[in-house]
C-alpha cells in the first residue's frame, strides 16, 4: 500500500499514526495537494489528502474513511464494531475532525493578502475550536483514554487535533483547558505520535 500526504498535514498524520500503532507496511509518500499533474489530484477527484492506494491498487481518499479501512485490516480494533463504546468513540473522531477543519480554514484565511482576509471569518474558526475544547473537556473522564479504558481512534484524533492546534494555531489554551492539555501532553507522549510530529 501507499500512503500520499504532507508531512504537516493532520489528517494525514491522523492515517500514519493508525498505521504505526497497528504495524502495518505501507510506503509514506510525500506529495501535497497543490500539484495539479500530481499522484493526489490523478487518484482523488477532490484533490485532497491523505490519498491511500490498496493493494488492489483502488484508492481511498478522506481520513476517517481511511482510518477506518486500515483499522480493518488487523486487530485488536481501533474502532468498536458496535455498542455504545463505537458512538462514543466516533463522536470523539467527529469533533476532533471539526476541529482540525476549523484550524486549517483558519490557517487559509491568514495566508490570503490583507486586503482581502476576513477577520470575521478567523473569529468564527476560532471559535469553532474553543468550543470543540469546552465540549471535549466536559465529556473528559479520568481515565488515560477517551473512551472506555483503552487506546482507540477516539485518542488519536483528539491528540492529532490539539497537536495541530498548537502547530497552526496557539498554545494559549493550555492554561484556559488544563484538563485537556493534561491529556493530550500524555497522548502525544506515545511513539506513534513522537515519529509523526509534524515539521514547520
Amino acid at each position: 500500500m501507499e500512503l500520499y500526504g504532507s508531512i504537516t498535514s493532520p489528517y494525514v498524520r491522523k492515517a500514519r499514526i493508525v498505521l504505526l500503532e497497528k504495524n502495518i507496511p505501507c510506503q509514506f509518500v510525500i506529495e501535497g495537494p497543490g500539484d495539479a499533474a500530481g499522484n493526489v489530484a490523478r487518484f482523488n477527484p477532490l484533490g485532497k489528502v491523505p490519498v491511500l492506494i490498496r493493494d488492489n491498487g483502488e484508492p481511498l481518499f478522506d481520513s476517517p474513511v481511511i482510518v477506518e479501512y486500515l483499522d480493518s485490516l488487523s486487530a485488536p480494533a481501533l474502532i468498536p464494531p458496535s455498542g455504545e463504546e463505537r458512538w462514543q468513540v466516533l463522536r470523539w473522531h467527529a469533533l476532533a475532525q471539526g476541529m482540525m477543519d476549523a484550524t486549517v480554514a483558519r490557517l487559509m484565511e491568514t495566508r490570503r493578502p490583507a486586503e482581502t482576509r476576513s477577520m470575521d471569518f478567523i473569529a468564527k474558526q476560532e471559535q469553532k475550536v474553543f468550543a470543540a475544547m469546552r465540549f471535549a473537556t466536559e465529556n473528559l473522564g479520568t481515565g488515560d483514554y477517551l473512551v472506555g479504558d483503552r487506546y482507540t481512534v477516539a485518542d488519536i484524533a483528539m491528540g492529532t487535533a490539539l497537536d495541530y492546534v498548537d502547530f497552526r494555531f496557539t498554545e494559549q489554551w493550555h492554561n484556559e483547558y488544563p484538563l485537556l492539555n493534561r491529556w493530550g501532553k500524555k497522548i502525544i507522549k506515545r511513539e506513534a505520535f513522537a515519529v509523526t510530529a509534524p515539521a514547520s
